[in-house]
């Protein structure tokens, strides 16, 4: 293997924790590659808080409208164009995408398109070609978990939502974290119809009963349809749109329906079992405070090791 081939540190996935700690290696002098093939920035950039906090603004302003008369201001002919936001988002993710571009290469680590898996515990192979490391960085995120039932090839998660070719006038939502919170709300005020299932007796587990109870009083006033103890059993397409069934025997019509029901640890195809890497009871890769997995020469940070799946996090244990 030529030496061009060969590095100090092999990073597995350019997100935020992937990004920061190639940038902190290539910056103390380590020949540092970074593969990634899907997006530069990982979730939060692309399919996570910043699409959403867009699409977030963007939902405000048809209240903001309402209010503004109430003010004096007379408000007339507005209306809302999906295409137009959805494609100035993906505007200002490409161009995001060109910094986290312009940062690793301004550190000196080298980038390559392509999705990578692991040959052994020091070799890497991306686009048919193989990489010696003398040490290997897993940092791929993780992956929407989409529910199992009949028809749920029709439904779509948080990666396919900010992308849609033509705005759902009627959604229904499956999920009570605040990730489907959040979307419920977003297109209820972008002006859809949505419906929200919950499993439960009440969303947003794990938060403090009484903003879960207030949440859903509020929620509830701004036209959201919240069914708890209510679940999907089967989805099919008919001439109206998509029929779902529900665990009640009641059945509903929609123009798309969002599972947003958890996430797991993005290592498919990843060739894990070609190491000593292990996971855990949940499926989630094992390492330890040092971020080492069982595998010595291989580490691991990030959502693909369990913790709190938040970019500051990720961003931390990349300089620890």
């Amino acid at each position: 293997m030529n030496n061009d081939n060969s590095c100090d540190l092999f990073v597995i996935g350019a997100g935020s924790g992937g990004v920061r700690a190639a940038r902190i290696s290539a910056g103390l002098g380590a020949k540092v590659i970074v593969a990634e093939g899907l997006y530069l920035g990982g979730t939060c950039v692309n399919v996570g808080c910043v699409p959403k906090k867009l699409y977030v603004y963007g939902s405000e302003f048809g209240k903001a409208f309402k209010d503004a008369e109430g003010f004096g201001w007379t408000v007339e002919g507005t209306s809302f164009d999906w295409p137009t936001l959805r494609d100035n988002k993906t505007r200002e993710i490409g161009r995001l995408n060109s910094i986290y571009d312009r940062l690793l290469e301004g550190s000196g680590a080298q980038v390559i398109n392509g999705m990578a898996k692991l040959v052994d515990a020091h070799t890497v192979e991306v686009n048919g070609t193989r990489y010696h490391a003398k040490k290997i960085l897993l940092a791929t995120g993780s992956w929407p978990t989409k529910p199992e039932f009949p028809g749920n090839e029709l439904a779509i998660t948080s990666n396919e939502i900010f992308d849609l070719d033509s705005f759902p006038r009627r959604l229904l939502v499956v999920g009570g974290g605040y990730i489907a919170t959040e979307f419920a709300c977003i297109f209820n005020g972008l002006g859809a119809q949505v419906t929200q299932l919950y499993r439960g007796d009440l969303f947003m587990r794990g938060f403090d009963d009484d903003i879960r109870t207030f949440a859903a009083e509020e929620i509830k006033k701004t036209g959201v349809d919240l069914r708890f103890n209510s679940n999907i059993v089967s989805l099919a397409r008919t001439n109206e749109g998509l029929e779902a069934q529900l665990t009640d025997g009641s059945r509903i019509v929609v123009d798309a329906v969002l599972c947003a029901t958890g996430r797991h640890p993005n290592i498919e195809g990843l060739g894990l079992e070609k190491t000593a890497v292990k996971l855990d009871n949940r499926g989630y890769v094992s390492a330890d405070e040092c971020f080492q997995t069982d595998e010595p020469s291989i580490f691991a940070l990030g959502d693909m090791t369990g913790g709190p799946q938040l970019t500051p996090v990720a961003i931390e244990q990349a300089m620890a």
